[in-house]
């Protein structure tokens, strides 16, 4: 990867300054929550929205069971988000065991609730273990499932990235190709899987340029603290797990607050290394809690706005 002059100097800055002295904010930010399931988990997903809607996001991502299994809930919350926050709400929508008319209806449903952006996914199959298969009247792909959006409502649309290769592919190639289907098909950007070193995303961006791609790769970042939960998601979607992050939390199963520091600082990291390379736009998984994604935030210099001064184009 090629450096510019000043994200060599910034680069420099990184290394040999206190690494969040004077980090000046200029960043955007979005975040992705789950539905909850009981009455606590709705608790506690409102408390975050309303920690994080100060740092006047981008946008928030509600995502969306396997095979439509939270269908309900997941536009219950999007909608919510919509009709009661300042903020820009976006709903996950994948292929999994539904018509293209059924996915259509959902679609049409968003755009009636407000919605005007959707995180457009193939999806995985509703039981562990199994292959993708499409529904005989459903779309095959995410490429597929862009294009038909699309055609029913001018939606913004998000898509995934896999920086380490999505567990289906047949080659790095083969899914950076599939990436440029989907944003051709008339994605605005797409969003990477998690992942834990910086160079496994500057690797990534070089490579989609290099295959023609221009839309922004935004990098997702999980800042977790268990560990065990954070294995079990990796070796779902093909992320490596270092050995030296292993290490960090070895020992630490029974100190949560001391696991949320490190969470904390291990993802502030990351996050600090990709702004030295010039990323400027940072996808936050959230688990629906607001404390270790509000507080990278702030160590990379953004700050809380006053409700009144939030963009209005935020607004869904």
């Amino acid at each position: 990867m090629s450096l510019s002059l000043s994200q060599m100097a910034e680069a420099g800055l990184a290394l040999n300054a206190p690494l969040y002295a004077d980090v000046p904010g200029d960043i955007a930010v979005s975040f992705e929550f789950f539905p909850p399931k009981t009455e606590a988990m709705e608790r506690t997903l409102w408390e975050s929205v309303e920690a994080l809607t100060p740092l006047a996001p981008s946008f928030v991502s509600v995502t969306y069971g396997a095979g439509g299994t939270t269908r309900e809930r997941t536009h219950a919350t999007v909608a919510r988000i919509a009709r009661e926050t300042p903020l820009k709400a976006a709903a996950h929508l994948t292929c999994v065991d539904a018509s293209r008319d059924e996915i259509d209806a959902v679609a049409r449903d968003y755009w009636e609730a407000g919605v005007r952006h959707i995180v457009a996914l193939r999806g995985d199959p509703p039981r562990a273990g199994e292959k993708f298969t499409a529904h005989p009247d459903g779309y095959a792909s995410a490429a597929e499932l862009v294009a038909g959006l699309k055609r029913v409502a001018d939606f913004e649309i998000s898509v995934s990235a896999y920086p380490e290769m999505h567990p289906d592919a047949r080659s790095p190639t083969d899914d950076i190709d599939n990436l440029k289907r989907k944003l051709d098909a008339g994605a605005t950007r797409s969003i990477t899987q998690f992942f834990f070193e910086p160079d496994t995303y500057f690797r990534f961006r070089d490579a989609a340029a290099a295959a023609g791609i221009t839309a922004p790769i935004v990098p997702g970042i999980l800042p977790v603290s268990n560990f065990a939960m954070l294995n079990k998601m990796a070796s779902s979607c093909n992320t490596a797990v270092p050995p030296w992050l292993a290490r960090l939390f070895n020992g630490l199963d029974d100190k949560p607050a001391t696991r949320q520091l490190v969470a904390a600082t291990v993802a502030a990291e990351l996050c600090r290394r990709l702004y030295a390379g010039g990323v400027r736009d940072l996808h936050f998984y959230t688990l629906n809690r607001a404390e270790l994604s509000y507080a990278i935030c702030h160590m990379l210099g953004l700050r809380p706005v006053e409700a009144a001064a939030i963009p209005q184009e935020l607004a869904a």
